[in-house]
């Protein structure tokens, strides 16, 4: 980043958290309980994986029960969520072809740890050309079938694009109030050679609220990359022939973040904690950003947009704690393994929904 900065003066704020991020997942840096750096939904434990697994049922059943349904999982970390969807059984499973997509190479690499992966072709046969003759239909193999991508693929039918967590970690510039104008946040270099904000004069969206209504010093995110990823997911998913776009994240709007302290928002992570300033080490944390959701909807318009703790209640989560609640505790004492593993969905559960964390992530949704 200094290097950069030395050649071409101040960088804009998106281009440190590409940097930063690549080298933060480019290490051991990621999600998960034991050596992980945070927590998302799929880490909690199984049960998140086993709601998704009956939200995707029910998007296939839709769709009218196809013998191919591909979802599309961008940002697949690990690999954790699709090890619990898989785990659940879920009815579609011989038609379910799971795509990981995932940037980082080292976590790419985790993919094959506990998923038998098969070549992508498998999952995502090629299209014909349209004067080519129908072929013989050949029954599709039996699923679930499971590939590792770097980059989302093209996939010859409407798919469901899933993207938990993702949004919030892509790029992002940084705009602030002063003087009743708007100016760019960038990165420059101190008298020392480390790092520094830079306030420059730029052309701010016209889309920002008006800078003369908001105190100096009042910031605002400009998520482009999470709206042109939104856009290639739409165009992906085809929303106009069945598929479906859904996005899980901590989110707000534009305004409202304007009306934050900035640090309130713009989140750093690394070992399990808050970890200062984004500038302090570059590539040992993590960076993220709220979503702000009308500049997605800038986009097209989410479909649906529900708290996730209400999300997961509409797709089978008291069903699957009533399930360890009738549990009997003696058998979790006597060591039952099985009984141990349902009961703990009740300590899942109250993490997934809780109002104050993961329960009030955004669940977005295009073509619902």
């Amino acid at each position: 980043m200094e290097e950069r900065i030395g050649r071409l003066g101040p960088r804009p704020w998106s281009e440190l958290v590409a940097v930063a991020n690549d080298a933060f997942y480019g290490g051991t840096g990621g999600a998960g309980r034991g050596g992980g750096d945070f927590v998302t939904s799929p880490e909690v434990g199984p049960l998140f994986g086993a709601v998704v697994a009956r939200a995707v049922d029910g998007w296939w059943r839709e769709t009218g029960s196809p013998d191919v349904v591909v979802v599309v999982e961008a940002g697949a970390g690990p690999g954790t969520l699709a090890r619990s969807v898989l785990a659940a059984r879920p009815a579609c499973a011989p038609a379910l072809r799971w795509v990981l997509v995932e940037r980082s190479a080292a976590q790419r690499a985790r993919h094959g740890d506990h998923l038998s992966l098969d070549e992508s072709a498998a999952a995502l046969p090629p299209v014909p050309a349209d004067d080519t003759p129908d072929p013989a239909p050949v029954p599709a193999p039996d699923g679930p079938i499971v590939v590792s991508l770097a980059a989302l693929p093209s996939p010859a039918r409407p798919c469901l694009v899933l993207a938990n967590e993702l949004l919030d970690d892509l790029p992002f510039d940084l705009w602030e109030a002063r003087a009743g104008r708007w100016g760019e946040v960038r990165i420059g270099l101190d008298g020392t050679g480390a790092l520094e904000e830079v306030l420059v004069a730029a052309e701010p969206p016209s889309w920002l609220p008006p800078a003369d209504e908001l105190p100096d010093g009042a910031r605002v995110p400009v998520q482009t990359a999470a709206r042109g990823w939104l856009r290639d997911g739409i165009a992906l998913a085809r929303p106009e022939q069945g598929g479906r776009v859904l996005t899980l994240d901590y989110s707000s709007t534009t305004p409202e973040l304007a009306r934050r302290p900035w640090p309130d928002w713009v989140r750093t992570y690394a070992a399990h904690g808050r970890a200062g300033h984004p500038l302090a080490a570059v590539g040992t944390a993590n960076i993220t950003c709220e979503v702000a959701i009308d500049q997605l909807a800038r986009v097209r318009p989410p479909d649906s947009d529900v708290a996730q703790r209400d999300w997961l209640a509409g797709h089978g989560l008291a069903a699957l704690v009533a399930e360890a609640e009738a549990v009997d505790p003696a058998r979790v004492v006597a060591g039952d393994l099985a009984a141990i593993r349902l009961r703990s969905r009740l300590t899942e559960a109250a993490a997934l929904t809780d109002p104050a964390g993961l329960g009030a992530f955004r669940v977005l949704e295009w073509g619902a």
